[in-house]
């Protein structure tokens, strides 16, 4: 079952980053999460409906569900067969895209394909201290060093 949750608009990302935290550590019967960049202010989940409206009751970018159920070729417009990947190497320089360092240039200490997370070190902090975020919170940048 695939229904559309209305978020902050502006905080599509943010909402799926949290919702991919609460999924991990919950284990929730939910498949999919995804963003249209076109369509300000709403995701698509496909997953249990309980789940669903579980989830969205816990999370503050989360406007609530809509109840009717989307067929995939309603959003199919919206889905592309091929995937853009870039990998990410340890070393690379990139810049952190969501979250709370947001805007923040970094250096990648560890990749934790696994979980989709790389440990990353600030570049401007006064101490660098290593931290773990998600990989789709960091972009590399395209000049490397």
């Amino acid at each position: 079952m695939i229904l559309t949750a209305r978020t902050t608009r502006g905080r599509e990302k943010t909402a799926i980053e949290e919702m991919r935290s609460k999924i991990k550590s919950k284990n929730l019967d939910i498949n999919a999460v995804f963003h249209p960049e076109d369509l300000k202010g709403y995701i698509f989940i496909e997953g249990s409906k309980q789940e669903i409206q579980d989830l969205a009751s816990e999370l503050r970018h989360l406007r609530g569900v809509i109840e009717e159920e989307v067929e995939v070729d309603e959003i199919e417009k919206y889905l592309s067969e091929e995937e853009e990947e870039i990998k990410l190497e340890v070393g690379d320089k990139v810049e952190v895209v969501g979250g709370p360092f947001k805007g923040e240039d970094a250096k990648i200490n560890r990749i934790d394909d696994t979980n989709r997370e790389v440990t990353i070190e600030l570049l401007d902090a006064a101490v660098p201290i290593p931290t773990t975020v998600d990989v789709d919170t960091v972009r590399r940048k395209a000049n490397q060093d």
